[in-house]
């Protein structure tokens, strides 16, 4: 899987996400201009120890995210769908784009990928949820289609053990 932000403007969304990229083997993009510089407290304080751990790209822009990305499928996250997130497929191999969190991805974007636009769904009217609780509700969504591949599934008490 594949986390994209375009234009992220905060460094705790960014460092949250890149925590749970790391925890679920997941590849992080970044798309310039971020709103931030990578080597900032803020960033490595949200993804605590495992920012070195964290598989990331950094593009100067979204012509050089296409480029270097030819034949990706990508699923853009919006308020603006008319999909819910559920309702696509997710390949193992896809990436799915979240745009800044004062604006979302430009309307002329998700225009040109209208058939793989999708939100969650909210009550009432709420703008939309913080930029890091919605890629863990796609990505997990998008890893739970998929099986789960790979990753852990029981956890361990640690002072006790779990019956049988």
């Amino acid at each position: 899987m594949n986390i994209v932000l375009f234009e992220p403007e905060m460094p705790a969304n960014t460092g949250n996400i890149g925590r749970t990229c790391v925890a679920t083997d997941t590849k992080l993009h970044l798309i310039e201009p971020l709103g931030f510089k990578l080597n900032e407290k803020a960033i490595k304080r949200a993804g605590l120890d495992y920012w070195d751990k964290l598989d990331v790209i950094v593009y100067s822009d979204y012509q050089d995210f296409l480029s270097k990305n030819p034949g990706a499928k990508i699923y853009m996250a919006t308020t603006k769908a008319p999909s819910v997130y559920t309702d696509v497929k997710y390949e193992p191999d896809c990436f799915i784009m979240f745009g800044p969190e004062s604006r979302g991805i430009p309307e002329e974007i998700l225009l040109e990928n209208q058939e793989t636009c999708v939100r969650i769904p909210m009550w009432g009217d709420i703008r939309s949820l913080n930029l890091s609780n919605s890629v863990a509700v796609i990505l997990y969504e998008a890893l739970r289609q998929n099986g789960f591949e790979d990753m852990k599934m029981k956890g361990n008490l640690t002072k006790y053990k779990w019956s049988e």
